[in-house]
């Protein structure tokens, strides 16, 4: 049983966050940039697993699977709006050991993609020949200086610094698009020859179904991060309408975005041509039109931008993660300390010095993305498992929103999650292992001392007491 200490009114007040900075528009960009950078790179690796075949089916059920998890999301955050989101979800839903558990899964997807994401920066930074720069640990501590340090300076500046980059991206992303149409050809779409060893091989499965399985990890690329929305509601102007709203809006602009870089890219340059590329978007441009042409330059360099939001971004979530997750006591409480001006400035920039050494010491992107991947498929199977445990356990909770299908639709995304947390350990079972461990290390940690001093005024503590008292009263 866990074990609670009450705190002073100071307590809380030290662990105040700015409210009312964000509407739904802010939300929507918020989610967008935590994913944008998935369009411009790393959706393609799913093209050398299970060609484009294997990759169309698995963006087909990983879209879905967002899809069903963006809706429940939409309702648990709208009835629970604190900056914990999933775990908030699942403390409710499962106790303190499904809440830790889930927010420690998503803290590991957050604190360690930034490090994955800079290492790509740099590689950007490098190709583009800016100013002679290589890649390398002063590049890396650039940008997390420079990016935390907008963070620091407060949330609502913060996000409007977002939203601008992701417009770039955006932009980029239309310029692309609008080039590559007049080069499309189906033909280009399945040009990888069939392995015919595999079963089930063909044109349009060239790696047969074990192709098409580990496409999955790939597939989840163009959407990973953007259940981070609800971290934001406890600095939104009205949670209860601009949560649904941001969301379900910021996953609609994903799965479009998604469907033509799918189809235009390899369509236009082929399947083959990308597959491999760190840099797939310039690549086919440059394929389609020759080298150095326009639409292939300008998402060169605008394509930065994208990647740039989803750093941003994303240190933006880690930080609100670990910030519920202390001042709940789950973490160590100095980690939730606020600034002056309600920015939790140690859960900013701890973490960021955790990721930077990872960067600086392995710079290697693909096997933290992997790393990212596997933590973020564990917390999806415990967010959409926490939806339906509370449909049937609080029926009667208010819900200013709630999920088309009901528990019809988060049982799809959970069927589909599990399957993609057994599609990490088929692309890379040391990356699965590693999490695995980090994420043991942790419940050590919460099983002998945190769980024993929680804080009992932390809102989803506060939450799941009043829970208990009316679950009581009905008894």
């Amino acid at each position: 049983m866990p074990r609670y200490e009450n705190v002073d009114e100071d307590y809380l007040d030290q662990r105040q966050l700015k409210s009312g900075a964000a509407g739904w528009v802010l939300l929507a960009g918020l989610g967008v940039a935590y994913v944008i950078s998935g369009d411009f790179a790393g959706w393609n690796f799913g093209l050398a697993e299970g060609g484009w075949g294997g990759l169309l089916i698995a963006t087909i059920l990983m879209g879905l699977m967002y899809t069903c998890m963006a809706f429940a999301l939409a309702e648990m955050s709208s009835a629970m709006p604190t900056s914990g989101g999933g775990y908030t979800f699942a403390r409710r839903a499962m106790g303190p050991w499904g809440g830790f558990l889930t927010g420690t899964a998503i803290l590991i997807e957050y604190a360690i993609a930034p490090a994955a994401i800079v290492v790509f920066i740099g590689g950007y930074v490098e190709s583009l020949d800016i100013l002679g720069i290589t890649a390398g640990w002063p590049v890396y501590l650039f940008f997390y200086a420079v990016f935390i340090g907008v963070h620091l300076i407060g949330v609502g500046e913060a996000l409007k610094v977002m939203f601008a980059i992701t417009a770039i991206a955006v932009v980029a992303l239309v310029v692309f698009v609008l080039g590559m149409i007049p080069e499309f050809s189906a033909s280009n779409l399945t040009d990888i020859d069939p392995d015919t060893s595999k079963s089930g091989a063909s044109d349009f499965l060239p790696f047969g179904y074990a192709g098409a399985l580990s496409a999955l990890v790939y597939g989840i690329w163009f959407f990973l991060a953007v259940e981070g929305v609800p971290l934001a509601a406890e600095e939104a102007r009205d949670p209860k309408k601009d949560m649904p709203k941001g969301i379900i809006v910021a996953i609609l602009i994903l799965l479009v975005f998604a469907a033509l870089m799918l189809t235009l890219a390899p369509g236009g340059a082929g399947s083959e041509t990308i597959a491999d590329s760190d840099n797939p978007l310039p690549l086919a441009a440059d394929t389609a039109y020759g080298e150095n042409s326009f639409v292939g330059e300008f998402v060169n360099y605008a394509g930065l931008a994208g990647l740039i939001a989803s750093f941003f971004s994303i240190i933006y979530a880690y930080s609100r993660q670990l910030f519920a997750l202390s001042r709940a006591g789950y973490f160590p409480r100095a980690l939730s300390v606020t600034s002056g001006r309600r920015v939790p400035h140690i859960a900013l920039i701890l973490p960021g010095i955790v990721g930077f050494l990872l960067a600086a010491i392995t710079e290697d992107g693909a096997r933290m993305i992997q790393i990212a991947v596997f933590g973020a498929t564990v917390s999806y199977v415990l967010m959409l498992l926490s939806h339906i445990i509370l449909r049937r356990k609080e029926p009667d909770l208010a819900r200013p929103y709630t999920t088309p299908g009901g528990t019809l639709t988060s049982g799809i995304g959970l069927v589909l999650a599990i399957a993609a947390v057994i599609a990490v350990f088929f692309v890379d079972e040391t990356a699965a292992l590693i999490t695995l461990a980090v994420y043991l290390l942790a419940a050590l940690y919460f099983g002998l001392y945190s769980r024993h001093h929680l804080v009992a005024q932390a809102p989803e503590e506060e939450f799941a007491a009043l829970a208990q008292a009316e679950s009581e009263l009905k008894a």
